[in-house]
């Protein structure tokens, strides 16, 4: 699917700088920028590198501006937004933008003059490659009538990717340059940053360039200006039909040729592709946007950045993204590899809510990671029907889980007299409505919670399939036991008799009955706790009040806590999180619900459904799907320009309940051979 852009959109600075592409590394850092080169995030740049992947990320060079010098005249391809004024407005000159398997641009320049004709045709190439913290940038003079010269500029933050860069006498200013490779530390604390452009010269003018402005950064409420350090310009000459490449890295590239870098990393994806289930417009997009938050934590184990381009791998998400992003791409072995990672993770019963940056222990101020942990193992034994891995791995962590929640673990997590799961204490979130600001939670949902009893229930009903699986008799009765004591006692704490949906949390007397989309996964987890009538009276609520094309509201428009827009500085934006704004990962238990309630009728609409989100791979970050959207239409999209689950959770909805490749008839043609 080739997601593109002609001259309307990328010579109209406004329109273009919507959008946006990324290019990732599988360590946690990436290249990034609009689809003409203006920065508008602190997050962009064409090297961000991961020190300790997945995390310790950096901005080391922003930018590469290209300058075109003919007949004596200049012709910048950059563009930049500086207090008041573009500039240069090289965007005039982009007369197309591509995203395939990498991001492409095409600049077209009549530099004809005195009657001399010359008009030139420049395609670039971005890639990142998978595994080490380095961009390819690939140039190749598609057309030109005479021989002209190409002016490179490198622009240096040198920074940490939540900060910003502004002058100062501290930074190094003098680079090394030698045979093609320019290298530089700017300062002592960051990497060395090493550009290789063979058969150019570079022109030495170390100087700092003032007041960049990012303007998502400005609408986000934060400070949003940036100076940028230039150590000089890179030139070479050039013609009709010449090529060449650029390698950026922090790592000494000596005799590597970045075209070879290219095709290896060209093949990568092409096989990545070759392991779908199905070829669509649909998966192989999403596909591609999903291995871009696969990353290393260490040579053995992998993980799933949550989003970018601020998130690290939080154990929520990477759980629920896990059978979008790993199974139904056909990438087992990496599923595999996440699911070790997170097993040797657990503490007291719990998966921790997030890996932090360097130097921290993980946090485990989280109750669903844990359960959804249950659903991301059990997918897994559907997908793969790997017994040995999941008995001698994980089951038994599984089973410490269950017995950590029994006697209590932190912040009062606990199984109540009743079954069920209570969570939390005053002043902490647990579940994913995990929005705070200070000391005000904004979403309270201490108590027993809709969702993570659903979850529950599900844990109990999966250690029960899975001790059959193993031959643990004894273990099979004590939790089918115990779920069907969870079911009974489900629907008489959580049904709203009077209008027919579930209560969002209760806590002793208190019934919270805000509309929330919580209650979908009583109806859409692979064990439902609620079915029939019920069961459409529950989503029939939903779709009324809560679905979008683009996701459900995370609260129905006529509650008094509903905001309709996100945006402003980190309180507001904080403020309607969870408060009425869409979210793109609710679309795929959304449509599982359907489809399990409605037939094939259901997987009719649900194709409809999905259809209707395709058109969003053109916009914001291209390829790839956006964390959440306003509650109101237009729908405009915010938050993270790329979110795990939701790439996975679309992903995933469409192979298994669109498509009705179903992971459970897979994994019944494989057996590892253990015995019961």
């Amino acid at each position: 699917m080739q997601l593109a852009f002609d001259q309307k959109v990328t010579q109209n600075f406004h329109a273009a700088t919507r959008y946006e592409w990324l290019e990732t590394n599988g360590l946690g850092g990436w290249a990034s920028s609009t689809i003409i080169g203006a920065n508008t995030r602190r997050y962009h740049g064409l090297l961000v590198a991961a020190t300790h992947p997945p995390v310790g990320r950096m901005v080391l060079l922003s930018k590469l501006d290209e300058t075109l010098v003919a007949n004596g005249r200049r012709y910048e391809l950059g563009s930049n937004q500086f207090p008041g004024a573009v500039h240069p407005t090289g965007y005039q000159y982009a007369c197309h933008f591509e995203r395939g398997l990498f991001p492409v641009f095409d600049y077209s320049v009549d530099t004809s003059a005195e009657g001399v004709r010359n008009n030139v045709c420049l395609r670039k190439t971005i890639a990142a490659l998978n595994g080490e913290n380095t961009t390819i940038i690939l140039y190749q003079v598609t057309g030109a009538h005479a021989e002209f010269t190409l002016e490179l500029q490198p622009l240096v933050a040198a920074r940490d990717f939540h900060g910003l860069a502004h002058a100062n006498d501290a930074i190094r200013r003098e680079p090394e340059f030698d045979d093609g490779l320019f290298r530089v530390r700017p300062y002592e604390s960051v990497p060395e940053l090493f550009v290789k452009f063979p058969g150019a010269s570079f022109e030495s003018n170390p100087d700092w360039h003032f007041n960049f402005e990012y303007a998502v950064e400005n609408f986000r409420g934060l400070d949003y200006q940036e100076d940028l350090f230039s150590y000089g310009a890179f030139r070479i000459n050039l013609k009709s039909g010449d090529r060449f490449g650029v390698i950026i890295s922090t790592n000494d590239p000596g005799k590597k040729d970045a075209f070879k870098l290219f095709g290896k990393e060209k093949a990568r994806r092409r096989k990545l592709l070759t392991s779908l289930p199905v070829k669509d417009e649909i998966t192989e997009p999403l596909a591609l946007a999903a291995d871009q938050f696969v990353v290393q934590r260490s040579e053995k184990l992998r993980s799933i950045i949550a989003g970018y381009h601020w998130f690290a791998d939080w154990g929520r998400d990477t759980m629920i993204a896990l059978p979008g992003i790993a199974l139904a791409t056909g990438r087992t072995g990496v599923a595999k590899k996440i699911l070790r990672a997170f097993a040797a993770s657990v503490s007291q019963g719990m998966l921790p809510n997030r890996f932090p940056d360097v130097g921290e222990e993980p946090e485990y101020n989280t109750v669903d990671a844990t359960l959804w942990f249950f659903v991301a193992v059990y997918k897994y034994f559907q997908y793969t029907g790997d017994k040995k891995f999941i008995r001698d791995g994980l089951f038994p962590v599984l089973r410490d889980i269950i017995e950590w929640h029994d006697r209590g673990t932190r912040y009062n997590i606990h199984v109540a007299d009743d079954g069920l799961l209570y969570a939390g204490e005053p002043g902490v979130q647990l579940s994913w409505m995990d929005a705070k600001v200070g000391d005000w939670v904004v979403t309270p949902r201490q108590g027993k919670a809709v969702e993570i009893n659903a979850l529950w229930y599900n844990a109990l009903m999966i250690m029960s399939e899975l001790s059959n699986v193993f031959g643990f008799e004894d273990e099979v009765n004590e939790y089918s036991e115990r779920a069907r004591e969870v079911e009974e006692v489900f629907t008489e704490v959580f049904w709203e008799e009077q209008n027919g949906y579930l209560y969002d949390y209760v806590d002793g007397d208190h019934r919270d009955a805000a509309i929330r989309p919580n209650q979908i996964f009583a109806i859409s987890l692979p064990f439902p706790l609620v079915s029939g009538k019920r069961a459409k009276q529950i989503f029939s609520v939903i779709k009324e009040k809560l679905y979008t094309p683009f996701g459900l509201r995370s609260l129905a428009p006529d509650d008094s806590n509903y905001r309709p827009h996100y945006g402003g500085h980190p309180l507001s934006r904080d403020g309607a999180y969870h408060q009425g704004t869409v979210w793109s990962w609710l679309l795929g238990p959304y449509i599982t619900a359907l489809v399990r309630i409605e037939g094939k009728v259901g997987q009719k609409w649900a194709k409809e459904f999905i259809e209707k989100m395709v058109p969003h791979l053109s916009d914001g970050c291209i390829g790839s799907i956006s964390e959440i959207f306003d509650a109101e239409f237009p729908h405009n999209q915010r938050g993270a320009t790329a979110q795990a689950w939701g790439v996975a959770e679309i992903l995933r909805s469409h192979v298994e309940d669109v498509l009705g490749i179903h992971p459970q008839l897979q994994a019944s043609a494989r057996d590892t051979g253990v015995k019961k």
